[in-house]
């Protein structure tokens, strides 16, 4: 396992740690001090830290574990940059608890389109190691497959929002329009686009490297 991995997972976990922090302050309402806000930052760099070291052993048995690892942190980070995102443009432009569904569709394809620009530079030169030059055709290819994760990351998010129970109280409301439905539209994606990343946008450069 290279020592370069460490430090990107370290970097990776520590947005992480830093990402999901307003939304335990604006979603679940907890108050963390400076001192547990920073602990929350480090337990995720080093938590990322150690799963990216278990992959790399269980990778010696089954093969394709380590990149895919790599892939699931690059995919939690991009999670919180999407549902992070989202909560922005909910609280500058939503301003209610409860989001319409033309609203939440609006906020929830910003969000995305963020979290997939962020995804094609972290898997591009560490998931799949392609390290030429992004080119337009790879760049263009890369949204093109990202437009089939766009509707169902949408697609679902909103569909879970639409389908909110009613008499729920404020505090079920808030978390259901702002993390279940926009979460759900995540893991709605996820799997998607890990294969046709893998198997079409980086195809070339994957097979070149071999195994990670």
């Amino acid at each position: 396992m290279k020592r370069n991995d460490f430090i990107k997972v370290f970097i990776l976990g520590l947005l992480i740690g830093i990402l999901i922090q307003p939304i335990l302050a604006n979603v679940v309402s907890w108050q963390l001090t400076l001192a547990l806000r920073f602990a929350v930052a480090i337990g995720f760099a080093v938590f990322a830290m150690i799963a990216l070291a278990v992959a790399h052993v269980v990778d010696k048995f089954l093969k394709g574990i380590y990149q895919f690892a790599q892939f699931a942190a690059v995919g939690t980070l991009n999670t919180f940059v999407d549902i992070g995102v989202f909560n922005l443009a909910a609280f500058l432009f939503g301003g209610a608890a409860a989001i319409g569904t033309v609203a939440f569709a609006v906020f929830k394809a910003i969000s995305f389109l963020c979290a997939t620009t962020n995804s094609f530079f972290w898997n591009k030169y560490w998931t799949f190691h392609s390290t030429d030059e992004a080119k337009a055709g790879q760049v263009a290819s890369f949204f093109a497959v990202a437009v089939g994760g766009l509707l169902l990351n949408t697609g679902a998010g909103t569909l879970i929002n639409a389908a909110q129970p009613h008499a729920l109280s404020l505090t079920m409301v808030r978390l259901w329009s702002h993390l279940i439905a926009p979460g759900a539209g995540v893991v709605a994606s996820f799997l998607w686009n890990f294969l046709w990343y893998k198997y079409v946008v980086f195809k070339k450069s994957a097979s070149a490297q071999g195994t990670v």
